[in-house]
């Protein structure tokens, strides 16, 4: 069946907005894509791509430091370029932002540079530097504007003593000392990251340990804590920032015990005043939903600025649709999961009114970007017991691989959860090196219902990281071999 030629206009050109572009394109839309800033949105140009090439030079300055252990012998200084850092950082992106454009005029998308409002039912006007003003009409309508670091009212950004995760990833030179509020993804990785390249860093988190979220298991918070000790990190957790002064000479931070904690026997932090050179503010992201122009089409917001939408990706108004981070922490905010809902909404916009596709959040892979890195999918085990399931857990150690040894990343652990009885695999939990790699097993695993009895009579390549799947797998199963 030939599906109708609507026209679509998508607002935002991220990982959400490009790829349900091309979709639409391909099933036969008229697609314009509209994107204020640059193509690639906050994963290309604020968050995932940039953080893993700085992540990138860290690793391998690390290595550098460590080279006489594993046999190799540097003579001379080894010392991190911040200035050629963010250079390398910005011709990456040039290029990647280029593939995309390449990839819209491949498929026919027309792609406008403006800001996009909502002007009525049927039209979006653009406003741009090089278009003025101009009126787009649209049969289908699909919202994927993101959205921007969440600035706390107390600290206001600088962009010179405090710093948004976005001005953390433009320094010009490398800050002596750097006080990280947020202890979730951005805040760990960045931690990692500006320690390797030679900055004293401390961390400040209000839950009572690292990455404070339930797709996390508790045990990759634990071994991730003992990780940042052997780096010098320091951890305040159950602690908040009350106050802090910014001089020319640093930023003086007033702690305090903190009250969202969930830990009922937290005591006050040892200091009530630390000081570091700069304060990174990594502590969530706000909606980009208010000046859409989304009153005039009749399309509410929830109190905190998410738009809402079905499992078919539409919102309340009918033909039009929301993807990626502006749905909220109700849904998962990464890149992929945007990519996904891409797909999903152009399937239902381009089908005439007749939803097929339908969104599935079940088997959804977490990559953290740390030292060592960690990488989640399925369930926790606090999870699957608020949600009263008889489970059966086992964790197996990476410094049991020999592969792990070979490459001296011993450091990691892989646990695994199933349902008690059937052995079905509810979750998988790893950290250690190359973890967001490994985590496609599992993955695939929870996808198509696998039991672990299953994983562990899959053959695993030797010697490789990925036979701690198999390890573990045999471990919950009761017939480990290593483990």
């Amino acid at each position: 069946m030939k599906l109708p030629s609507w026209k679509i206009v998508i607002i935002g050109g991220g990982p959400g907005g490009y790829v349900a572009a091309a979709r639409c394109a391909a099933l036969g839309g008229q697609v314009t894509l509209v994107e204020k800033e640059n193509l690639g949105g906050t994963c290309l140009n604020w968050g995932c791509i940039p953080s893993k090439i700085m992540k990138n030079s860290a690793d391998l300055f690390c290595k550098c430091m460590t080279a006489d252990k594993l046999g190799i012998r540097i003579q001379g200084a080894v010392s991190a370029d911040i200035r050629a850092l963010m250079a390398r950082k910005d011709k990456v992106l040039e290029d990647q932002r280029k593939g995309i454009a390449a990839l819209m005029d491949k498929n026919r998308v027309q792609v406008v540079m403006g800001h996009a409002r909502i002007a009525g039912t049927g039209q979006v006007t653009v406003t741009g530097k090089d278009i003025g003003k101009t009126v787009l009409e649209y049969d289908r309508l699909i919202l994927a504007p993101g959205t921007a670091p969440l600035e706390l009212p107390g600290f206001p950004f600088d962009q010179d003593r405090i710093l948004s995760s976005n001005d953390m990833l433009c320094l010009d030179a490398l800050p002596g000392s750097m006080t990280i509020l947020g202890g979730g993804v951005i805040g760990c990785e960045f931690a990692f990251i500006f320690s390797a390249l030679g900055c004293e860093v401390t961390l400040v988190e209000g839950m009572s340990r690292l990455l404070p979220l339930p797709s996390v298991d508790a045990a990759c918070s634990k071994l991730l804590l003992r990780e940042m000790k052997k780096k010098k990190i320091k951890v305040y957790c159950d602690t908040v920032v009350i106050g802090a002064n910014a001089s020319g000479s640093g930023v003086d931070m007033a702690l305090s015990l903190s009250p969202f904690t969930d830990n009922p026997s937290a005591k006050p932090p040892k200091k009530d005043c630390i000081s570091s050179d700069v304060m990174g503010v990594c502590i969530g992201r706000s909606p980009l939903s208010k000046d859409l122009g989304l009153e005039t089409i009749g399309l509410d917001t929830d109190k905190g600025g998410w738009i809402p939408v079905d499992n078919t990706m539409q919102t309340p108004v009918e033909n039009v649709y929301a993807i990626g981070d502006i749905l909220g922490p109700d849904h998962i905010m990464l890149a992929h999961v945007a990519s996904h809902e891409g797909l999903v909404a152009a399937e239902n916009a381009m089908n005439g009114g007749e939803k097929k596709a339908v969104m599935s959040y079940h088997a959804v892979p977490g990559a953290i970007f740390t030292m060592p890195e960690i990488a989640t999918v399925g369930l926790s085990e606090q999870v699957a017991k608020d949600q009263g399931i008889a489970v059966e857990t086992a964790s197996v150690n990476f410094r049991i691989l020999g592969k792990a040894q070979a490459i001296d990343e011993i450091a990691g652990q892989a646990k695994m959860i199933v349902h008690a009885t059937s052995k079905k695999v509810l979750g998988v939990h790893l950290i250690g090196a190359h973890a967001t790699d490994l985590i496609a097993e599992a993955t695939l695993a929870i996808e198509k219902g696998m039991t672990a009895d299953e994983v562990a009579h899959t053959i695993h390549a030797h010697p490789t990281l990925a036979e701690i799947t198999g390890e573990v797998a045999a471990k919950v199963m009761g017939t480990p071999v290593h483990g």
